[in-house]
């Protein structure tokens, strides 16, 4: 990942009062992608939005684009927010829209809602409302203005959260007084697979077959080995226009897969962030004709999977002396293996296999600057005596909700005994 620094201080749960937002997403940005496929209809591009004519009536198509593009804050001061939420699988993203009677600064400022949860595998089809709950807004970068994207969980009609909605519990443990003053930060490295819709095939993948092995696609730049820039691009772009903490960005190590970096992020920022920005990529990819997927081995063989490391510290472990807080942190995970392993995301086993780059799924490890241990420590942090250290064991399509929480539980909250840490101690030859 690329170097931590210190969180953003815009805190992204409001949207400032004087903020003046500037042109949507624009569509030139497709105007160069290697999509060649052929369409039921032909495509208009403007400066702006790309639409998909399925006539060959120009006039029709300008008069679409014009209503898509149409700036319409001199008219009225309503605004449109689009609330998104995670759906019945834990990992697919829902959302729909309506209008509110004015600008808003804060999540509280906004209404609940609800929706069909038996449309969503959340809820019996004779019982099926489910609430929406307001938590974080970002700037909409599809529809420019003052419009907004609305981060929300679910809720019963009696107030209680539904069993996907791990934002909850998240939420308690970051309001934690011992977790609070230890203002932990959190950096996300979301890795991703671009694919071929009609197919699910890799994008820049010949259909069926493979390409060269792996070694000049990590970072690489040209027709042959980079696939999919213009999405990771516009993406980036659309990230920071929405205020979304993003820090960087590149192409992985199979082709057709890439990472982005969310952080450092404080607490329950984290999860919001990293929902949002799959969110936007799923609108990104869905503009583009391309199948965004979070498989952790999309691709098996000789091929790397697909993680979500998470770069973690607390300020204990940023103050000096603090390499001791994070070898005892460590120490705790150790102890904990199995309860993270369970919670770090669906079809892991197929990637935490001890090659590509990870560690077994079975066996806890750590090492310093070692990629193929479950928690990597930087040269830099050992040097300096303080730092942080990054969990590789979460897979690409973990919740972040449940991931960061379970590290500030377990290195802040959870108190293992002195013989259990004794013995693990031992076990992973680890001095405190």
């Amino acid at each position: 990942m690329a170097q931590i620094l210190a969180p953003s201080t815009q805190w992204q749960m409001k949207v400032p009062k004087s903020s003046t937002f500037g042109s949507p997403i624009a569509t030139k940005m497709w105007s160069s992608l290697f999509l060649k496929q052929n369409m039921h209809g032909t495509t208009k591009s403007t400066g702006k939005f790309r639409v998909l004519a399925l006539q060959s009536d120009n006039i029709t198509v300008n008069r679409v684009e014009q209503l898509l593009n149409m700036d319409v804050s001199p008219c009225t001061d309503k605004i449109i927010a689009e609330y998104i939420w995670i759906g019945g699988s834990g990992i697919d993203m829902r959302s729909k829209s309506r209008t509110i009677a004015k600008q808003v600064e804060h999540p509280s400022e906004l209404p609940k809602w609800n929706y069909d949860g038996s449309s969503t595998g959340q809820a019996p089809g004779d019982d099926s409302e489910v609430i929406l709950y307001p938590q974080a807004i970002f700037k909409d970068p599809f529809r420019g203005g003052n419009n907004i994207l609305v981060i929300c969980d679910a809720y019963t009609p009696a107030g209680e959260p539904i069993p996907t909605n791990k934002r909850h519990k998240a939420a308690e443990i970051f309001s934690n007084k011992k977790v609070v003053d230890e203002v932990p930060w959190f950096g996300i490295e979301q890795e991703y697979t671009l694919l071929q819709q009609n197919v699910k095939w890799p994008l820049g993948w010949p259909v069926g077959g493979y390409p060269g092995p792996q070694g000049p696609y990590y970072c690489g730049a040209g027709a042959d080995k980079s696939f999919g820039r213009d999405i990771s691009d516009a993406h980036y772009k659309a990230c920071l226009y929405a205020g979304i903490n993003i820090s960087g960005t590149n192409g992985e190590v199979m082709p057709g897969q890439w990472e982005y970096q969310v952080g450092p992020s404080v607490g329950i920022e984290a999860g919001d962030h990293i929902w949002c920005s799959r969110y936007i990529l799923e609108r990104i990819t869905e503009q583009a004709g391309v199948v965004l997927s979070l498989d952790p081995k999309p691709i098996e063989g000789d091929w790397n999977g697909a993680g979500c490391h998470t770069n973690y510290s607390t300020k204990s472990m940023r103050e000096e002396g603090g390499f001791e807080v994070i070898k005892k942190a460590i120490l705790n995970l150790s102890l904990r293996h199995k309860e993270h392993i369970s919670a770090y995301g669906e079809g892991n086993e197929r990637r935490l296999t001890g090659k590509h780059e990870t560690a077994s799924i079975d066996t806890f490890s750590w090492g310093v600057a070692n990629r193929g241990c479950s928690i990597r420590v930087g040269r830099d942090t050992e040097k300096n005596g303080k730092g942080y250290l990054e969990d590789r064991r979460p897979a690409s399509n973990m919740d972040p909700y449940v991931v960061t929480g379970l590290l500030a539980e377990t290195t802040i909250l959870y108190e293992p005994t002195l013989e259990a840490e004794a013995l693990s101690a031992q076990k992973i030859a680890l001095k405190v």
